[in-house]
């Protein structure tokens, strides 16, 4: 009993020798209970790359809100596989930034291009009014003048809109298409489409 009492004493002291792989408190004892230690780093860059995405899809005004959410994601996965110190990851983090945001930018200029409206963005359809140059009948356009002027009322991209028939010695009736031609503040300048 004796012997065994020894060995295990002489076990005990070799375990205290040598470093232990399990965490340790403050005073040098082991937890085997307590889980590894996981860097703190990481998390935290991860928590503000999904913070950051979550913002931009709310819908944030700023510029460089996703190039920051990207650049912490990335940061979030460099630091987990590395420990870098604190000042070289808000380096990374305001370099990586800036040079997606410049890419970005770079990219959205090279893409910026006309993009044609197709010919059912430029019809309306008449609503009231337009009559030939002459007409006295009255409609839900205005006085007799304003009928003899070709003016009128078209519904255009959903919304009615006071226009001017480009010309007025041409008719335009209640549900014909016109086409827009332009617009003079908040009247748009209509034609009647070319006869077949």
């Amino acid at each position: 009993m004796a012997e065994q009492a020894r060995s295990g004493q002489a076990r005990q002291a070799a375990l205290n020798d040598h470093p232990s792989d399990q965490p340790t408190d403050p005073a040098g004892k082991a937890h085997p209970s307590c889980p590894l230690e996981m860097p703190l780093f990481p998390v935290i860059w991860l928590a503000l790359g999904l913070a950051l995405l979550a913002l931009e899809g709310l819908g944030a005004e700023f510029d460089g809100v996703l190039a920051a959410a990207v650049a912490a994601l990335a940061l979030s996965a460099l630091s987990a596989l590395m420990p870098l110190p604190l000042g070289l990851q808000g380096l990374l983090f305001g370099g990586g930034t800036g040079l997606l945001v410049l890419a970005l930018q770079r990219w959205g200029r090279r893409r910026e291009r006309a993009i044609p409206a197709s010919a059912a963005a430029e019809q309306a359809t008449v609503i009231s009014g337009f009559q030939a140059d002459g007409a006295t009948e009255a409609s839900a356009a205005g006085s007799p003048a304003a009928l003899a002027r070709g003016e009128g009322r078209v519904r255009w991209q959903g919304q009615s809109w006071a226009a001017t028939n480009l010309e007025p010695q041409r008719p335009l009736q209640p549900g014909q298409p016109v086409q827009v031609m332009g617009r003079d503040g908040n009247r748009l300048q209509v034609l009647a489409p070319p006869e077949a």
